[in-house]
């Protein structure tokens, strides 16, 4: 069970449950092509934000497996919300989780999604005692597979033509890190 204490602190971000106040700034970003391009769903127009928001404002914690929890990513400086980002809880007994995370493209290249990683890193290994965690991406999303790799997580997975995804055969690839290894890698000056 995990029931974080929000807002959580990075050196430059604040992640923390996402509000209705959120709309405007997430359609900000969710709307844009390039943002949803390696994505499941579509760029989405105002209604369709406002219902994703309306789920990620109910996962704030994870109190059973098979539960996502979904945080906003601000600016500490600033307040600015920035993008959104995820842990999934997949399985009790085999301690296995998943991060994921989304940024307004304005933000690309300052290492946020690696702080935001790392965060979610550490919620997944302290905070839910798991594991093992995978990150899923677009075999095409080289960005996204660069984070992961300065995380320390090893490509395990190349799944070609895996599944069809806006009516095309896409790759997925698949990373992951063990709980010792994350530590490891955290505790190394």
């Amino acid at each position: 069970m995990l029931k974080p204490s929000y807002p959580i602190r990075t050196p430059r971000l604040l992640l923390r449950p996402f509000t209705h106040r959120d709309l405007r700034a997430l359609h900000a970003f969710h709307s844009l092509p390039e943002v949803a391009r390696y994505l499941y769903w579509g760029p989405r127009d105002l209604e369709q934000t406002a219902e994703a928001l309306e789920t990620k404002i109910k996962q704030t914690e994870l109190t059973q497996e098979g539960q996502a929890l979904t945080l906003a990513v601000e600016l500490a400086a600033t307040g600015e919300l920035i993008g959104d980002c995820v842990l999934f809880w997949h399985s009790g007994q085999h301690r296995g989780g998943e991060i994921g995370y989304v940024l307004h493209p304005r933000h690309h290249g300052r290492g946020y999604a690696v702080e935001t990683a790392t965060a979610l890193l550490d919620l997944g290994f302290d905070g839910l005692e798991l594991h093992r965690v995978t990150g899923r991406l677009d075999g095409r999303n080289t960005a996204s597979a660069r984070v992961l790799e300065r995380l320390g997580m090893r490509r395990e997975a190349h799944l070609v033509e895996n599944e069809i995804v806006k009516g095309e055969w896409t790759d997925e690839l698949i990373y992951a890190i063990l709980r010792r290894e994350w530590h490891a890698r955290r505790h190394t000056p």
